[in-house]
């Protein structure tokens, strides 16, 4: 998304009216953050209801990341031509109808044709809030605490999803997770009018579908490629090849259109491009490690649903501190140094869950994840702070997408890339006479356990448990490579600057 006309001047807002602004967007922000979080703790209900294949699972978890990660540069397009406010309440009424749809699917495959139309819907929610942001709050000081708040928002949502999520999964069936979001999305409706003053692009140029339609097309061609590996070769070989030859297409398309979806000259700046890199790949651990973190709890620990998501809360209340820590941090620390030493906690963070054991208690697991989200919360301020107030305010929305698409695809590669790892292990360290009835899920493999007699069924679980327990040891270490090159890049890139 592009705007190099000027926007329609607006009438610079009160104090007052810029906080109630900031609360209103801040909505589909929680909204997100909560259905993400719930999702990964139903996945245990899923199976046992639903018996996905383990790639269903997969594509059930993902497909909402990866639909509106391939969207969001297309949708904030989009809004500056009809209205960023009017497209925001527009999603919110898709997204609401589309979560009855998830609650009450009766397949895996109308469970993933509604997380594709809340992909959908949820693309046009997220392009407006920083952009808006960018532009309600012109003081830099009183932005970057905007910017934490809207970071921490993430995090408050993934501690108000467990808590409430796993309530409902004790006392409701699984299908419930996804009604929580009606309230939400009616506040919204109602205060959105309200509160969030309507911006576009007074000039925004011709839409770019051929654009729109390679963006999305080369985004499912790569995650298909991830999740295939493994498979037949020929799938992930041509899968991954014609997300090259898309992506290709798609940034020569931007560099010669007149109105490009994407602005490929704010990565020009490194700066600008290391903060992007360092975004993605930390969401891409955290998420992508949540998908194993909520199993090992209840499955391998066989902690309640309830019990799990307070087991995760104190690393959430960091992730949260962090990005209130990261505010002042920014005006006494350089951002290689601050960027550099979050990524490297972090790092340390997912080097402790190599760790685990299947005999052992939660609560390795717990500091763990309090490391993870203290680094987290850090990066996350200093990176959408870095990629959206250092750009004039009529390119706004374009940093803006990046960031959140940096964000999505962060998250459904995470899932996708941590989960097929996860998934080719734990298949490895299962014997060939038990991949029949234990090689799909751990989830299928405790069912199954549960319905063999005498001791074939605890030995049945005691392999499958022995072999995702290494699957995620190994994932973990990747997770660990993946961030010591965000922390070397962030370093470099950032070096120079004061």
């Amino acid at each position: 998304m592009i705007r190099l006309s000027k926007t329609t001047p607006k009438p610079k807002p009160t104090p007052l009216k810029q906080w109630a602004a900031l609360g209103a967007l801040l909505l589909p922000v929680l909204l997100v953050s909560v259905d993400n979080t719930v999702l990964g703790f139903a996945v245990p209900a899923l199976s046992s209801d639903l018996r996905p294949t383990a790639d269903q699972l997969l594509w059930i978890v993902d497909s909402y990341s990866l639909v509106l990660a391939g969207l969001l540069v297309t949708m904030g397009s989009l809004g500056d031509r009809i209205g960023r406010r009017r497209l925001l309440l527009l999603g919110a009424t898709g997204f609401g109808a589309a979560s009855l749809l998830a609650a009450f699917a009766p397949t895996a495959e109308v469970l993933i044709a509604a997380r594709v139309l809340l992909g959908v819907a949820g693309a046009t929610l997220m392009p407006s809030t920083l952009s808006l942001i960018r532009n309600v709050f012109t003081d830099r000081r009183a932005r970057t605490t905007a910017i934490a708040a809207w970071t921490a928002t993430f995090a408050a949502g993934a501690a108000i999803g467990p808590l409430l999520g796993g309530f409902l999964l004790e006392h409701f069936r699984w299908g419930s997770v996804f009604l929580i979001n009606l309230p939400v999305m009616a506040l919204l409706l109602v205060v959105g009018p309200l509160l969030i003053p309507e911006s576009r692009d007074s000039a925004p140029g011709r839409f770019d579908l051929p654009g729109a339609a390679l963006s999305l097309g080369a985004m499912t061609a790569l995650v298909l490629g991830v999740k295939s590996i493994g498979g037949p070769v020929l799938v992930p070989v041509g899968a991954l090849a014609a997300a090259a030859l898309l992506g290709w297409l798609f940034v020569r398309r931007q560099r010669r259109t007149e109105a490009p979806l994407l602005d490929l000259r704010l990565f020009a700046d490194r700066g600008f491009s290391a903060s992007v890199v360092s975004n993605l790949l930390v969401v891409f651990v955290m998420v992508g490690g949540l998908f194993f973190l909520t199993q090992h709890l209840q499955l391998v620990l066989g902690m309640s649903p309830l019990l799990a998501g307070l087991a995760l809360l104190p690393g959430v209340l960091l992730t949260m501190a962090g990005s209130a820590l990261a505010v002042p941090l920014l005006r006494r620390v350089r951002l290689a140094d601050l960027l550099g030493c979050s990524l490297v906690c972090t790092a340390v963070g997912c080097l402790l869950l190599v760790g685990l054991r299947p005999e052992g208690g939660p609560w390795l697991l717990v500091a763990a994840f309090m490391v993870i989200g203290l680094g987290a919360g850090v990066t996350e301020t200093a990176t959408n702070d870095r990629i959206v107030s250092t750009v004039p305010p009529n390119r706004a929305g374009a940093a803006s997408a990046i960031s959140e698409t940096a964000y999505e695809l962060g998250a459904a590669l995470g899932v996708a890339v941590l989960g097929t790892v996860l998934t080719t292990a734990y298949r490895a360290g299962l014997p060939e006479e038990v991949l029949p009835v234990a090689g799909e899920t751990l989830g299928g493999a405790l069912a199954a356990a549960a319905e063999l007699p005498g001791d074939g069924g605890a030995a049945l679980r005691e392999t499958a448990v022995a072999a995702f327990t290494s699957g995620v040891h190994l994932t973990s270490l990747i997770g660990v490579a993946f961030l010591a090159v965000a922390a070397a890049q962030a370093w470099w890139a950032l070096r120079h600057e004061r």
